[in-house]
């Protein structure tokens, strides 16, 4: 038997006994091998190497191994998503923030209203010689439909004096006071209180009205503005409401429901007599109605009553005018 075999029959042996030689030889004993002839040998053939010394084993094909073979590993794969969790969650909470960013910037700036016309009134026939003040222009009506706040509403005329508008808290009637040129200031929210009966006063930003002497002039306005006159509210109860206002072709305009008197230049004077004369008498929800005047056939027959009372007689002179004048209410048109 060559030595290649030997070695061969010793790795199968040690390999089928757990890695001990089967039989072996004691300690300080040479190994002995069996031939194929079956004729034993005692003694180990000269250049072979004992069974105790370690020795490299060899492949089939005698090729060395090197170590133990190991079986190979499964490697997983990192997703994309897990190795950029953190910059993917980032990015995503930084566009969610900007979104809602974007849209309520854009809620805020986002016109509500629109206009089809700036309203110019037509000139008027000259009044007859004992025809009543009529201060004002009527203007078109356009209803009065309540409509959910954030509506975008236009108008067919503008400054407009009637027409849809908001109806909630905050958003419509407004807070009757003096609004600044850089407030965001609608019709949709003003033209409630014209609905119940409160004068708008509006002024452009690009006049005279916008700048630091015409609001010092509209805050005097405000603060000696006299009761309403019908109803008797408080200044900032529900007018006047002082607001900037560009559609519209004068630089001042008074409102009242139904009703425009347009201005050149701030006339404290002529928008009281204005209100005065159509204020809370001609919006459709009232909160008091104005006191019928009184009749001049009724004062005429109570002054023709005899009278029982024991006093004097008067003087003609000193004695009250028994026609008492009687006070037309403006024509609501």
């Amino acid at each position: 038997m060559s030595k290649e075999s030997r070695q061969r029959a010793r790795e199968n042996a040690r390999r089928s006994s757990g890695g001990r030689p089967a039989d072996g030889p004691a300690a300080g004993q040479t190994s002995s091998a069996v031939p194929a002839g079956g004729t034993e040998t005692g003694t180990t053939p000269a250049g072979t190497t004992p069974a105790s010394a370690p020795r490299a084993s060899t492949s089939p094909t005698g090729t060395p191994r090197v170590g133990r073979r190991e079986r190979a590993r499964a490697v997983r794969k990192v997703s994309f998503f897990e190795r950029y969790r953190t910059l993917i969650v980032g990015v995503a909470v930084v566009a969610l923030v900007g979104l809602v960013g974007f849209g309520l910037f854009s809620a805020a700036t986002t016109p509500t209203f629109a206009c089809s016309n700036l309203w110019e009134p037509t000139p008027t026939a000259s009044p007859g010689p004992n025809a009543s003040a009529q201060p004002g222009y009527s203007q078109p009506d356009m209803g009065n439909e309540h409509v959910a706040a954030g509506t975008k509403v236009t108008y067919t005329y503008c400054p407009p004096a009637s027409g849809r508008h908001y109806n909630q808290s905050g958003a419509g009637p407004i807070t009757a006071r003096v609004y600044g040129p850089q407030d965001t200031i609608a019709p949709t929210g003003w033209v409630h209180n014209l609905e119940h009966g409160g004068i708008v006063i509006l002024y452009r930003t690009d006049g005279e009205g916008a700048t630091e002497a015409g609001q010092a002039a509209l805050r005097e306005l405000f603060d000696g503005y006299p009761p309403s006159p019908v109803c008797g509210f408080e200044p900032g109860t529900n007018g006047p409401v002082i607001a900037p206002f560009d559609d519209m072709a004068w630089p001042y305009a008074a409102l009242v429901w139904g009703r425009v008197l347009p201005l050149d230049t701030l006339d404290a004077d002529a928008i009281v007599a204005f209100d005065q004369a159509f204020g809370e008498r001609t919006n459709p929800e009232k909160f008091c109605e104005p006191s019928p005047a009184p009749s001049a056939s009724a004062s005429a027959s109570a002054s023709a009553a005899p009278s029982t009372s024991a006093a004097p007689s008067v003087s003609p002179s000193d004695a009250p005018s028994t026609a008492p004048s009687v006070s037309a209410s403006p024509a609501a048109s």
